[in-house]
């Protein structure tokens, strides 16, 4: 079975998803359905279909969030000694030198990752070309709008 790096962040995330999903939207999808049953006509009957439906959807999750935390690696990288390497969970600070801008990213787990809170996954061609690299080494980069060049600025283990 092959492990899924994960932060100690996205970890729990997951799983007070998965308590929220046991204990309120299973229920409360139990007892959706228990109502629309007393309704009558199951054939003809939208609410109940609409329910069972959610309950397909709230199980499947339950099941992916417990096989994900089953085969987690959790990786806490405030207990790595800072030797200034971009490694999974580095909040890196980075400068581009075509646009002469600083952006900061932290390597995530796939699931954790969201551009939009500058977290991006492991696997993405930019973390791939980081790992590894230290405080001042460049990182070329193949984008869709041509090849970009970052020097790393800053490593921290946060």
């Amino acid at each position: 079975m092959n492990l899924i790096p994960m932060t100690v962040q996205g970890a729990e995330r997951l799983r007070e998803e998965l308590q929220r999903l046991k204990t309120e939207d299973r229920p409360r999808i139990i007892q959706a359905i228990a109502e629309a049953r007393e309704h009558g006509d199951l054939k003809e009957n939208a609410e109940y279909h609409a329910a069972r439906e959610q309950q397909g959807f709230c199980e499947g999750r339950i099941q992916e969030i417990e096989a994900k935390l089953g085969a987690a690696q959790v990786i806490d990288i405030t207990k790595i000694p800072n030797q200034g390497k971009v490694i999974f969970g580095a909040t890196v600070t980075l400068y581009n030198t075509s646009t002469d801008k600083e952006v900061v990213y932290r390597i995530v787990g796939d699931d954790e990752a969201d551009i939009k809170q500058q977290l991006i996954s492991v696997n993405s061609p930019l973390a791939r070309a980081l790992i590894g690299k230290m405080v001042d080494d460049s990182a070329r980069v193949v984008t869709p709008t041509g090849e970009v060049e970052y020097e790393v600025v800053q490593v921290e283990y946060l």
